[in-house]
């Protein structure tokens, strides 16, 4: 089929919307359509619409002309006080006698006109306009939570939409640094109405909404915005300190996290402060001490305590030095002196 398109000016909009002008003698040269009366008219009682937000569906009664092969349809927007007539279908087949019209605004209205056409591109007159509107927009999603205090995530419910012409949602969250809204995810069942946000940054507040949106991709105005904030690190421990007195051992204590879901915490040790740690204990939330032995006398670690939640949520705290005693502070001097000594009494 080949599209088509011719312009003309509306006499008056009054007159279009008392569907008893024919726009089509509006046409002006060069692009006015050849016409000829004699040829078989449209039946507009026969014409017949069902609208959606996007489409409106149309009906009619073919003509019984034997010259006529197809037929025009016009179409001009009244809402928009728009002025020109648009030819948006031809149909090359005369027993055809439905059409969609797509891509059109909600709650908008449409003035349609029909001619028959020849297979030398003459036309009939055109049908007086029909006009028809466009169905309103689905309304917002009209609950939705943002559920707060979970690890590196942040929980959305919302009640699933009412309206059975719904097909998916989009999930929107506001990206500060652009500031803008953006796509997270698009939900593809109406009835699935759970979404977690996950990998965010511990103790952080974020935006989002939804919007609904039509099989045919119509969208919904947004929902309301909510806020989710993910859960706090749990808080470090205190008072850290460790022993220097102990043969070939290290006793590292400190005062509980202050966090009430701590489950347990990690020792961490290493021969340097600022790297290359190692776990070598996990106590429960119940034991603030642990000892540490070394295998030299002297040896000095550097120490890290982790205070670990119910969800996995960790904390470092900073480090501290221990080191076990040694007890024989260079030997080899001390027998130096001994052997001095015996000799300055001989």
């Amino acid at each position: 089929m080949t599209n088509l398109m011719k312009t003309t000016s509306l006499a008056t909009l009054i007159l279009l919307f008392s569907g008893c002008t024919n726009i089509i003698d509006n046409f002006n040269a060069p692009t006015k359509p050849r016409v000829d009366n004699s040829i078989e008219v449209v039946n507009y009682d026969s014409i017949k619409s069902i609208p959606d937000m996007a489409n409106i569906g149309f009906e009619w009664e073919k003509v019984n002309d034997s010259r006529v092969i197809g037929y025009n349809f016009y179409r001009t927007e009244l809402d928009k006080g728009s002025n020109e007539l648009k030819l948006v279908k031809t149909m090359d087949n005369k027993y055809a006698t439905h059409y969609v019209d797509k891509g059109l605004e909600p709650k908008t209205r449409y003035a349609y006109q029909i001619s028959s056409i020849t297979a030398d591109g003459i036309e009939s007159k055109t049908t007086d306009a029909y006009i028809v509107q466009t169905l309103p927009r689905i309304v917002p999603v009209e609950f939705i939570q943002a559920i707060s205090n979970l690890p590196k995530s942040v929980k959305l419910i919302w009640r699933p939409h009412t309206d059975t012409r719904v097909g998916y949602y989009r999930i929107e969250k506001y990206n500060t640094l652009l500031n803008e809204w953006i796509l997270l995810k698009t939900i593809k069942e109406r009835l699935q109405v759970e979404y977690l946000d996950t990998g965010l940054d511990d103790n952080t507040s974020y935006k989002y909404r939804i919007k609904a949106f039509s099989f045919d991709d119509v969208e919904a105005a947004p929902s309301k915005v909510v806020i989710g904030k993910t859960k706090p690190l749990p808080a470090n421990v205190s008072n850290i300190q460790t022993t220097n007195n102990q043969a070939k051992r290290i006793t590292i204590s400190w005062n509980a996290s202050s966090t009430s879901d701590v489950v347990k915490y990690a020792i961490y040790r290493s021969s340097f402060s600022m790297l290359g740690y190692s776990k070598i204990k996990e106590v429960n939330a119940d034991t603030l001490q642990y000892t540490d032995t070394t295998e030299d006398s002297g040896k000095a670690y550097y120490y890290k305590i982790v205070a670990i939640d119910k969800d996995g949520l960790e904390n470092y705290s900073n480090s501290v030095q221990g080191m076990s005693f040694n007890s024989i502070s260079n030997p080899t001097s001390n027998l130096a002196k001994i052997e001095l000594n015996q000799n300055y009494y001989n």
